[in-house]
């Protein structure tokens, strides 16, 4: 039952893949991004108004580093999406996406001042191998030429900012909730991209559109990170992220099956060794859970 919470997170993030590439054309990027948040503060504003109020002391101290990472993780990373979908594709939206542990894993030691293991940089090396058979599509002299489409760099930098954004989070302690701390980060959300959002083409949500603003502000933004946050306390953070493993296959699959979105070789192929190369630089974590079992046991016996 506790594994239930993270696939439900995971699922929905991947069907929100979907939603950003279903969106071009209905609704303008500016528009969604920016309705997304609203949405989802205005539903969650009755249950922590509250706790913003007990907590207000914090948060005034912590306001700008509050707005930095809601510009990161909420602004860059969950915006960018909607704007790549218009030159790129679900499946690319999912397994570009998986590269954010990776991301995170290389700047950790810069502002962590961690350093990185041998496995670390030999699954770094796979991902990136993985990802330019991926977006070269074994086209390697076009790929020099031309270089990645829009789409794929949007992607790129909205990996890059949620990186980041996972390692300022476990280096700046605030004390508050997490709730409080996402509720803050939804508000500044809104702050940033309402500029977007006055000169968005449209400003409307049309029926066709109702639903995918429905599910990116309730299901995406809500249910997920309670799901995720559930998983966490269940399972333990190192357990809940490998579910993130998931999130391009399940990605992948569904764009198949419901957007036609055809599956090459260098999908799989490029799209597999991204995702060993991930599961490879979190090795060293495994490796050093298993020496202290097994010395564990040998103690025992």
């Amino acid at each position: 039952m506790s594994y239930l919470f993270p696939m439900v997170a995971v699922f929905i993030w991947s069907m929100n893949a979907l939603v950003n590439k279903l969106s071009f054309g209905v609704i303008p990027a500016e528009t969604i991004a920016f309705y997304r948040w609203f949405f989802a503060v205005l539903i969650l504003s009755p249950f922590l108004i509250g706790p913003v109020w007990k907590q207000r002391v914090k948060i005034k101290a912590h306001l700008g580093k509050l707005a930095f990472l809601s510009l990161l993780g909420m602004v860059l990373y969950q915006s960018l999406a909607y704007f790549a979908a218009a030159t790129t594709t679900a499946t690319n939206i999912g397994l570009i996406t998986s590269l954010v542990p990776l991301m995170s894993l290389f700047l950790a030691p810069m502002v962590l001042n961690k350093v990185l293991s041998k496995w670390a940089l030999f699954g770094a090396s796979i991902s990136l191998t993985g990802l330019f058979i991926m977006l070269s599509q074994g086209n390697i002299h076009q790929f020099v030429e031309q270089g990645i489409n829009q789409g794929d760099g949007l992607l790129l930098i909205a990996a890059f900012s949620y990186g980041l954004y996972n390692v300022m989070i476990k280096r700046w302690d605030m004390g508050l909730s997490v709730w409080v701390s996402i509720y803050m980060q939804g508000l500044f959300a809104i702050v940033w991209l309402l500029p977007g959002l006055l000169i968005a083409p449209s400003t409307a949500i049309s029926m066709s559109a109702l639903p995918l603003v429905a599910f990116a502000a309730i299901a995406a933004s809500i249910i997920a990170p309670w799901a995720w946050i559930k998983g966490i306390g269940l399972l333990g953070a190192e357990r809940t992220a490998m579910f993130m493993n998931l999130l391009p296959v399940i990605t992948a699959t569904a764009a198949s099956q419901w957007l036609g979105e055809h599956l090459t070789v260098f999908h799989y192929v490029g799209g597999g060794l991204a995702l060993l190369g991930v599961l490879l630089s979190q090795l060293s974590t495994f490796s050093a859970l298993k020496e202290r079992f097994f010395k564990l046991t040998s103690y025992k016996m």
